[in-house]
């Protein structure tokens, strides 16, 4: 059932985050390394989930398998197919059967719009419907909404620092809600585009507000994660790694401010520019550890 009440005061940091000791979430798995050695790792558990919107089927999905109610609340609202101001009467998961089915008070028969979807670039095979461009065109982001370069120094760093499943085991991607220079919300999944849907189903179902907010992603700035942005309704997205020309075009002609390559010290804006205020110099932010740079050049060296 979704949670009506307003979040007025100031969330936490992190106040969902990873869970990178939940043993449904990766496995052990003893290999060889380059010498031939035996090595111990832990690696990604990987699951389907088939996603029903009321009797109707919509969706299989490869998911890690945690948070499937944001999942796919988050999944419906990026393609159109729940309405703000739907009333969701139950959101029923079987783990056994690996569906989960959303219930709403308005009748729902997508039959025809699922004949319309586009295969994206995300990873483990994300899909946008035809008629989601179709909303995009008419979204309006908060012009007055900012991004302070202090702000984008301190969430890189609590964010890339922060336990997490990529560090426990690799072979994923992150997104985090952020508010000012505070991270609140943190999803993993095998897939980016799984990742943003979580955060879209977990800012509805708490009615948390978007103007305000600032997205950031592990992955690429592709079309798809621009779109999925916009639609949420915010105003920012951040990202280590790079852009898509696409992603570029798509963020200027909806205003986005688009922010790549956001590593230490160093990023680079390709759209939205006049939201950055610079009050910190580059040579005031803290550098990265080792350790971190490390990580950031290997996710993406992965990020397909």
């Amino acid at each position: 059932m979704r949670d009506r009440r307003v979040l007025n005061a100031p969330l936490p940091d992190f106040h969902i985050r990873p869970d990178p000791d939940d043993p449904r979430l990766s496995q052990p798995v003893t290999g060889l390394d380059q010498d031939g050695k035996p090595v111990d790792l832990r690696v990604v558990s990987e699951r389907a989930l088939t996603l029903f919107l009321n009797a109707q089927e919509v969706v299989t999905m490869m998911t890690i398998g945690d948070r499937p109610d944001l999942l796919a609340v988050g999944y419906l609202l990026n393609q159109n197919m729940l309405r703000p101001d739907d009333v969701l009467t139950g959101i029923d998961y079987d783990e056994d059967l690996e569906v989960v089915v959303v219930r709403t008070e308005r009748a729902t028969d997508y039959e025809e719009k699922m004949k319309k979807k586009v295969r994206t670039s995300g990873c483990a095979q994300g899909t946008v419907f035809g008629d989601v461009m179709e909303r995009f065109d008419e979204i309006a982001l908060d012009p007055d909404a900012r991004l302070h370069t202090s702000w984008l120094y301190a969430l890189t760093k609590k964010i890339n620092t922060q336990p997490s499943l990529y560090l426990a085991a690799g072979a994923i991607h992150g997104c985090v809600l952020c508010q000012q220079d505070r991270p609140l919300a943190y999803m993993e999944d095998v897939g980016r585009h799984n990742a943003v849907d979580k955060i879209a189903g977990w800012m509805w179902l708490n009615n948390v507000p978007a103007a305000d907010k600032i997205f950031y992603t592990t992955g690429r700035l592709t079309s798809e994660m621009v779109i999925k942005t916009a639609l949420m309704g915010i105003p920012v997205l951040v990202s280590r790694s790079g852009f898509t020309a696409w992603g570029v075009e798509l963020a200027r002609r909806v205003g986005l401010t688009l922010v790549g390559r956001a590593r230490g010290k160093r990023f680079v804006v390709l759209s939205g520019s006049e939201r950055i205020v610079y009050d910190m110099a580059p040579g005031e932010a803290e550098d990265e550890s080792p350790r971190h740079r490390r990580k950031g050049a290997r996710a993406e060296e992965t990020d397909t």
